[in-house]
């Protein structure tokens, strides 16, 4: 029924509306602000660097030619836009959703999940514990995002809680159909690992199954276009078989028959749910996007070159540690490797007290005298990279 989520929304009326638009610090007002907070939220996210970066990750198949592939930036603009259609119709916060939807990715590593799972690696080697890409997300926009304001200085994001939430809270394979938002009011920094909470708005959990309905279906188109699926259309015609003579196998079908049946079946009571049948089918079309696409043959080359590409650069920098002289070590590399000492120079500039700070109103990230924080720094800046940047740099350090 439209609307029967409409006494739920994230306004001014809901009791938990404080909590969602609560922030770290305050931000800075104007004189005249015509937007609301959660619109703030999203030109704040669309003007950031990582947000940017996005066009140039990979989302499953990496540097395509072929222009019409999806990109990682693509991905977050078709789960704002599925997201929007199913909180329009249920009554819900669509500038939430929206903001939620084209932060959700910025903490991803170049080439795609691939290239998580090799941070993730070295991350439980070096520091005992897992990379992921939501928890580093929310990183991202705490910690390492600048943007300057309008009195010259270089500060955080600084997000509502309600969009910090969506981004940590938004992965992690729905088991159950059913998705109801959590009660409790927690630091979002005690996440332990992925899909430990459920979102704390109805907002961040439409995001959450817009995400699952997005790829699925896109990562299906792109692999026929590809031509990874040739030799297993006839099974994929059969498990997409509604009965109908001029259903065709495309996109805009699964997205639509998901999304409606979503909005038909989903209650205050019951949760964000499918019907049986149609659950049932996506955790189909999700078993066959993994066996055929995810990891089929034609991924392995690129999985072990995407490994060589960020071992590389990470070893390389990870050599400079030494206490009090590794700033002085990254500067040394700068002979051989001007782009990587350069960059990693820059960066840690923002995030440490080797500058003089000037234009910078951000919190201290990093103590590089500390073993741990300089590994933290390392994977900090490997996973903003976008996929071309890491092959230039690995490029560099293989090149005389």
């Amino acid at each position: 029924m439209e609307n029967l989520f409409m006494n739920y929304a994230m306004n001014s009326n809901h009791p938990n509306w404080n909590n969602v638009i609560s922030r770290i610090f305050p931000l800075s007002s104007r004189n005249f602000d015509i937007r609301s907070e959660f619109d703030r939220d999203y030109t704040r996210i669309i003007h950031s660097n990582a947000y940017r970066r996005l066009k140039h990750k990979t989302q499953v198949f990496f540097s395509p030619e072929n222009d019409h592939i999806c990109t990682r930036s693509e991905h977050v603009t078709h789960v704002e836009s599925i997201s929007y259609t199913i909180a329009s119709y249920l009554g819900l916060n669509t500038e939430l959703t929206k903001a939620i939807s084209v932060a959700h990715d910025l903490g991803h590593s170049p080439f795609g999940h691939a290239g998580e799972k090799i941070l993730s690696e070295i991350s439980k080697r070096d520091l005992g514990k897992s990379f992921w890409h939501e928890q580093n997300g929310l990183h991202f926009v705490d910690h390492i995002e600048l943007l300057e304001g309008h009195d010259g200085y270089k500060k955080n994001l600084n997000l509502t809680y309600g969009v910090r939430d969506g981004i940590i809270s938004h992965c992690g394979e729905i088991t159950e159909n059913s998705l109801k938002p959590r009660n409790e009011f927690i630091d979002l920094n005690d996440y332990l690992y992925p899909n430990q909470y459920a979102p704390y708005t109805w907002e961040g959990c439409v995001v959450k199954i817009s995400d699952k309905i997005s790829y699925i279906g896109r990562d299906i188109e792109d692999a026929i276009t590809l031509g990874i699926l040739d030799n297993h259309l006839k099974e994929l015609y059969s498990l997409l078989n509604y009965n109908s003579s001029d259903y065709k196998l495309n996109n805009s079908n699964i997205i639509h028959y998901l999304v409606t049946d979503l909005c038909e079946n989903s209650s205050p009571e019951k949760g964000l749910c499918f019907s049986t049948k149609a659950f049932h089918l996506m955790n189909q079309i999700k078993d066959f996007n993994y066996k055929n696409i995810y990891f089929c043959n034609r991924m392995t080359p690129s999985i072990k070159f995407f490994k060589l590409v960020l071992d590389e650069i990470y070893n390389k920098l990870e050599d400079c540690f030494d206490a009090e002289n590794t700033f002085a070590n990254i500067q040394k590399l700068n002979k051989f490797y001007p782009k990587l000492s350069t960059g990693f120079s820059e960066f840690l500039k923002n995030y440490t007290n080797l500058s003089d700070r000037e234009n910078l109103k951000n919190k201290i990230v990093f103590d590089i005298k500390k073993s741990e924080d300089f590994i933290l720094a390392i994977l900090s800046y490997i996973s903003g990279m976008t996929d071309n940047f890491a092959i230039e740099l690995y490029n560099e350090i293989i090149r005389f």
